[in-house]
């Protein structure tokens, strides 16, 4: 969305979908760094009855404002996955927002803060939110960048279930004009994941799956980290 379009009348519009939660940032948050939350609660009122859908894309903000230290995102075992100069292009990023004359680590955090704050409202209110990560991006990998995203959605208040909705049926429901998919159902395509504890007392068991199944072909955990490996290998040679 167009930052001179802002997001009251991107809404207004019929506009169905918000991504990275900028708009909502910008309409919320003071010239003093703190939210406005009368302002907060107005445009989540708006979203709600227009039926919008929020994107929140949490985990990405966080390497692209300069919140986490260089050390930190090239520490991330799923960038091995990723070919050398792009992960070289995204540390390259990171050093630069981070080493520019205008940097400032209180007001980055805060403005992290600022968004978790408004993922909370925006869930708290009962707003439609999808998952997604906007991957490949800065440190952003692709079937990774994934679990990064739902440690944040549930630190602003999401239960394990409503973050996996938030992933399956409720993307599916966006969608239901152009496939089926998202729910456990007679007719729907068969995209499953098999995992070995129960995902809704911990995400983390949707790491290192047992099996995935796409469009109905199984895929074995150990076949899946097999071509892991072997990516890896190849982006280190």
């Amino acid at each position: 969305m167009p930052a001179d379009v802002g997001i009251a009348h991107a809404i207004d519009a019929g506009q169905e979908t918000f991504e990275h939660l900028d708009g909502y940032e910008a309409y919320v948050v003071g010239d003093d760094g703190v939210v406005d939350e009368a302002r907060l609660d107005d445009i989540i009122g708006r979203t709600i009855e227009a039926g919008a859908w929020a994107v929140p894309t949490m985990a990405l903000w966080e390497a692209l404002r300069g919140a986490l230290a260089l050390e930190t995102v090239q520490g991330y075992e799923e960038a091995r996955y990723m070919p050398p100069d792009m992960v070289a292009q995204w540390a390259g990023r990171v050093e630069s927002v981070r080493s520019g004359d205008v940097f400032d680590a209180g007001a980055a955090e805060r403005q992290i803060a600022n968004r978790m704050r408004i993922l909370e409202a925006l869930h708290s209110a009962g707003a439609r939110i999808l998952m997604g990560t906007d991957a490949p991006q800065v440190f952003s990998v692709p079937g990774f960048s994934v679990h990064r995203e739902m440690e944040r959605m549930i630190a602003a208040g999401m239960s394990p279930y409503e973050v996996i909705a938030s992933g399956t049926r409720s993307v599916g429901e966006y969608f239901a004009n152009e496939d089926a998919f998202g729910t456990i159902a007679e007719g729907q395509r068969a995209d499953l994941i098999l995992t070995g504890a129960n995902p809704l007392d911990d995400l983390g068991a949707i790491r290192g799956p047992d099996g995935v199944m796409v469009a109905g072909r199984w895929y074995p955990g150990a076949e899946i980290d097999a071509r892991l490996e072997a990516i890896a290998a190849a982006n280190a040679e």
